[in-house]
């Protein structure tokens, strides 16, 4: 049994010796039978588009006019073409990424902003429609039809009953005058009934006495309007005097929203505005009015202003002290441009909005924000009717741009002044002079952190001086150049010819020829 274990030991080595030996080979095998060049980059011009510049993707903010090797990284410059994103802060994502992303996006669309405020206010009644039951003479209550305050009540309806002495004479008057017999008791009549005027008796208690022929001392006090007692200064058996005031009528026809309109909302809204009331105390019903006026005061603990709602009130179902939640109707107006509130970004400082563009391209637009109301936000400079936007993502896209923007934005922004701080000095060998450009051979230059290499710098633009040619060594100042590249600013040859086979020590950062 334990010579078993040992050959199945053994054999189990074996397999897995064999077994790595096959993975080996076909690693090396595929390492073998991979093409050398698919690192490489792609010949200039391989693409069929014309390139706008070459550079480095480790320090995109240098720029080279012609393809080549990196003067920072071991690697060929990349080409940039005319329609790339590198210079205006756009981003390409594939479409598979996009969904992975799940990227959505919405259409910028003209029309008008649903500009509905919601505010809160209590119902009150209608200061316009009240009315006040006086006493027109002294008098005293004999009777009281009414006898509690908020008692509902209808147009006609007797709320009291007064005696009146002083009706009395002034009647009696009246009688004695028309049953005088004469050519000029016409006079005397007219003076009787001016004087029962003047006790507070109206044309119709007037005609009344006249066609009864009988004293009135008595009159019922009826309701002028329909609505409900809101102040009842009247008891039975009291004295009243005559201007005092027995009943205050408040009708309920209509009746008045106190609504709370937010500060910064005021604008929306204008006297005449239609609008909806519901209160939850009437689930189901919609009250239709419309906006009476707007206090002119604000109330600085909450910040809000009064707008005076007036709505119809059919049946009296609402009353003073009910809690409504008013809508203001949209204006209407001038169409504007239209855009999902979710597609603004707002970092306080601007508004961003991401631009979709053909072929997978996104751009970040700063753009200039107006009202929102109901998800809908206006835009009021910065894009166009049609354009796409994204819904989703478009915090990550702008991050992207914002990067790539400010990348592309270092590259080609060199502050004014800065010529002279530079320039950089190096030493070595030249080894080709050509019509516009010199390759050297140089060691390491310190103030750009560069190691030795060998790299093309074009000429000065008075060219080259006499005393240098190929095999020289050369200590050389240089800038970067506008094109791209570097530019040659002074060069002379190393005065000790002896030098010439040995590597040049770097000079010390800043040293300037």
């Amino acid at each position: 049994m334990k010579n078993k274990n040992i050959l199945s030991a053994i054999g189990a080595f074996a397999i897995v010796a064999s077994g790595h030996g096959i993975y080996q080979f076909g690693v090396h095998q595929g390492m073998r039978s991979a093409p050398e060049h698919d690192n490489a980059a792609p010949p200039a011009g391989a693409t069929g588009k014309k390139p706008l510049y070459w550079h480095d993707p480790m320090v995109p903010g240098q720029k080279f006019d012609k393809p080549g090797k990196s003067p920072f990284m071991d690697m060929q410059l990349v080409p940039v073409y005319a329609d790339g994103d590198a210079d205006n802060g756009s981003v390409s994502i594939s479409p598979r990424i996009q969904q992975n992303l799940g990227i959505r996006t919405a259409v910028v669309t003209a029309g008008q902003l649903p500009s509905a405020v919601v505010a809160v206010g209590s119902v009150a009644y209608n200061e316009r429609d009240v009315a006040l039951v006086q006493a027109r003479s002294n008098g005293f209550i004999e009777r009281l039809y009414v006898r509690a305050a908020l008692d509902p009540v209808k147009r006609g309806q007797p709320l009291a009953e007064l005696y009146i002495p002083d009706w009395i004479a002034a009647q009696e008057e009246f009688l004695a005058a028309r049953r005088m017999q004469g050519g000029d008791t016409a006079s005397l009549v007219d003076g009787a009934r001016q004087r029962m005027r003047l006790a507070g008796m109206t044309d119709g208690q007037i005609r009344l006495v006249e066609s009864s022929g009988k004293v009135h001392p008595r009159v019922i006090i009826s309701a002028p309007v329909s609505g409900v007692v809101s102040e009842l200064g009247a008891r039975e058996g009291m004295t009243v005097a005559s201007g005092a005031q027995l009943f205050r009528i408040n009708g309920l026809s209509t009746i008045w929203v106190n609504a709370e309109v937010p500060e910064n909302a005021a604008a929306k809204v204008r006297p005449g505005d239609a609008v909806e009331a519901r209160s939850p105390a009437l689930p189901g019903s919609v009250f239709k009015g419309k906006v009476g006026t707007l206090l002119p005061e604000v109330d600085s603990a909450t910040r809000t202003l009064k707008a005076r709602i007036e709505l119809a009130n059919p049946g009296g179902q609402m009353v003073p002290g009910m809690f409504a939640t008013i809508t203001f109707a949209s204006n209407g107006g001038a169409d504007v441009l239209l855009v999902p509130s979710e597609a603004v970004i707002q970092t306080g400082a601007r508004s961003v909005v991401i631009l979709a563009q053909d072929g997978g391209k996104f751009q970040p637009v700063d753009v200039e924000i107006g009202s929102e109301s109901n998800g809908q936000t206006e835009i009021r400079r910065g894009l166009s009717a049609g354009q796409k936007i994204v819904l989703s993502g478009q915090f990550l896209l702008d991050s992207e741009a914002s990067l790539k923007g400010t990348t592309s934005r270092m590259g080609d922004t060199q502050p004014a002044g800065a010529t002279s701080a530079s320039i950089h000095h190096g030493q070595g060998k030249v080894e080709r002079i050509g019509t516009d450009e010199v390759t050297i051979s140089h060691g390491p230059i310190s103030s750009l952190q560069w190691g030795e290499m060998t790299m093309g710098f074009k000429t000065p633009p008075s060219g080259l001086p006499r005393s240098v040619a190929v095999g020289d060594q050369v200590a050389f100042d240089f800038k970067p150049s506008q094109g791209g590249g570097f530019e040659i600013v002074a060069i002379s040859p190393v005065a000790d010819k002896s030098m010439s086979g040995m590597k040049m020590p770097a000079a010390p950062t800043g040293a300037k020829k």
